[in-house]
């Protein structure tokens, strides 16, 4: 009753604001990242915590400043997030677009399956729309809204590019089921995030601290034999994004155990180190640094 009521509460009012115009959403968002950075102070101590970790030969002067840069990107991306409940397939087109699609169109001959894996970098939502315009069948991992009225509703948000959304605890037997059924799909996981330390069975540097990786992209490419894929996106300016398509491996099999894990990490840093504002420095991604066992 209580995620009902919570619920005919608060989405109408998302509804409207996801109606508002990009530039009217754009000045709210300018008047939230004043409230969010100033006023709550949201994370602001990890933020500057992560930062120092993962920039340790820069001054406070430069941190405080990407720092500042960040809020105002991550507040930008709550926004569009809110958009996306209401926004057109054909806006999103527009502010999202893909350098190197004829990339899958190549990739998809060889018959098999794809995991595409990136960071929480720039816009990750809008990556949605990739399903429109490749022959795959486009599955998200996903965890589940505790209210599930709301899980309802970004479900549907999240799916109208015709994307298949699914537990992360499902893919295996989605996996299994495509490949006995020969139906080639696109299974998209963000892996740069710490994992429970129950879960973990890699440790490496990050930005030069040791911390849990998740391998869970590079296991499921081995075990069925799927081709990896990095997702590079760009943010051109606000609103407005790039994205192209890198292959780590078509061979994964060959690889060595956590290889592809380390090619992945190599690529966020790289990534992350062009435009450290885009990331998303909230995330505690470094609270097992001290943590790893002493045989790793």
């Amino acid at each position: 009753m209580m995620n009902f009521l919570v619920y005919i509460l608060v989405y109408p009012v998302i509804w409207l604001v996801s109606m508002l115009p990009f530039r009217v959403l754009y000045a709210i968002s300018d008047g939230f990242y004043l409230l969010v950075y100033y006023v709550i102070g949201y994370r602001k101590k990890v933020v500057l915590s992560n930062l120092k970790l993962a920039f340790p030969e820069k001054s406070d002067k430069e941190l405080l400043k990407i720092s500042k840069k960040f809020y105002r990107h991550f507040v930008d991306v709550f926004v569009e997030m809110i958009k996306s409940f209401t926004v057109s397939n054909d806006k999103v087109y527009k502010r999202y677009k893909f350098t190197n699609l004829n990339f899958f169109d190549e990739l998809y001959k060889d018959g098999k399956s794809v995991i595409l894996t990136g960071p929480h970098y720039a816009n990750w939502e809008w990556i949605m729309s990739l399903d429109s315009f490749v022959k795959y069948k486009g599955y998200a991992a996903f965890t589940r809204v505790a209210n599930p009225y709301f899980n309802d509703k970004v479900l549907k948000s999240r799916a109208k590019f015709g994307t298949h959304l699914i537990l992360t605890s499902k893919i295996i037997a989605e996996i299994k089921y495509n490949q006995k059924h020969n139906i080639q799909a696109m299974y998209g996981l963000l892996s740069d995030q710490s994992p429970q330390l129950s879960k973990t069975f890699y440790w490496r540097e990050f930005f030069g601290v040791k911390v849990p990786i998740h391998t869970g992209a590079e296991m499921l490419a081995k075990r069925y034999d799927m081709n990896m894929v990095y997702i590079e996106t760009k943010k051109i300016k606000r609103g407005y994004y790039e994205t192209s398509f890198r292959l780590i491996t078509n061979e994964a099999q060959k690889y060595p155990d956590y290889q592809l894990s380390d090619i992945f990490i190599e690529k966020v840093e790289k990534q992350v180190r062009t435009q450290p504002e885009y990331y998303f420095w909230t995330h505690k991604r470094f609270k097992h640094k001290n943590r790893a066992p002493n045989n790793e």
